[in-house]
């Protein structure tokens, strides 16, 4: 990455702001904003907010991400969600920055039973997943120079999720249930992060020519897939150490057996092929990702 850019990083405290705030560390000036300090609802404070620090790079980080909740809050949801992220497109055009979004699989219903690529048809079942695809479509109307990267069941040593869950449970309880119905592909908050820094300091040298040959949509995740009971058995065959031996017994069941306010897509397996076409990045596979996790947890 050439020169010490500013970049302005919008979730600093949430699993993929801690290691976006690492990766970036060493190259850039990074002015931090979590939900203590800006208010992502408000749309006065998120203009304000990219407009006083005047950023050449906006990595945002921040979204509303309780999937559940949001069927009874959808105003706050599209708030953060759709709203905030066209204003900082909007601001970001204004200055000429580079806008990083995160979005997510559940965009997509489910119903394909090949891998989801970037042209296919959205169809959220549930209010994150429209809310996410609103703020997509804010970003794509606004233009300018801007990424967004699609991602799937992210988790990792920070934060709340679905492998930190896991692991407390297990101190808890001697059996669990997880769904086995439910595909895709779970990529660490660290692989998101270093690839988000591979691929901005690859446009900051210029080695993907101008914002018309790259601007757009990508899918980024881990390769390969499991269920959620598949990853919650991998959790558990590598974590014998952090545990003392107290692994839980774990049951498929399906997601019937475990009704949740908002629906799941039963399969979100995102394909990574454009990522790699266009900046010849691909993820590790899932389990390596999840090797590398679990060795931070025990060092």
């Amino acid at each position: 990455m050439s020169g010490i850019p500013r970049v302005l990083l919008v979730g600093y405290a949430g699993q993929v702001g801690v290691e976006l705030q690492r990766s970036f560390s060493d190259a850039a000036e990074i002015v931090r904003y979590d939900r203590d300090t800006v208010d992502l609802a408000v749309a006065d404070q998120v203009a304000v907010m990219v407009r006083s620090t005047a950023p050449e790079i906006i990595l945002n980080a921040a979204a509303y991400t309780a999937v559940d909740r949001a069927e009874s809050e959808k105003e706050t949801a599209m708030a953060v969600n759709a709203t905030a992220p066209g204003i900082m497109a909007e601001e970001a055009k204004r200055m000429g920055a580079l806008l990083i979004h995160y979005s997510t699989d559940y965009v997509f219903d489910g119903s394909k039973i090949d891998s989801w690529v970037e042209t296919d048809s959205p169809n959220p079942l549930n209010i994150y997943g429209a809310s996410k695809l609103a703020g997509e479509e804010a970003i794509r109307q606004v233009g300018g120079r801007y990424l967004i990267f699609r991602t799937s069941w992210v988790y990792g040593p920070h934060g709340s999720n679905f492998l930190l869950t896991m692991l407390r449970l297990a101190r808890e309880r001697e059996s669990l249930n997880i769904v086995d119905d439910q595909y895709g592909a779970p990529t660490t908050s660290i692989e998101l992060a270093d690839a988000t820094r591979a691929i901005v300091g690859g446009i900051l040298e210029g080695k993907y020519g101008t914002a018309e040959n790259w601007s757009g949509l990508y899918h980024m995740t881990c390769g390969g897939s499991t269920t959620w009971h598949g990853f919650a058995r991998a959790i558990f065959a590598r974590s014998e150490s952090i545990l003392h031996g107290k692994v839980p017994i774990v049951s498929p069941i399906t997601s019937a057996d475990y009704p949740t306010p908002a629906k799941r897509p039963r399969n979100s397996v995102l394909s990574n092929e454009k990522l790699f076409e266009r900046f010849g990045f691909r993820l590790p596979l899932w389990e390596n990702a999840l090797d590398s996790v679990i060795q931070r947890l025990t060092e």
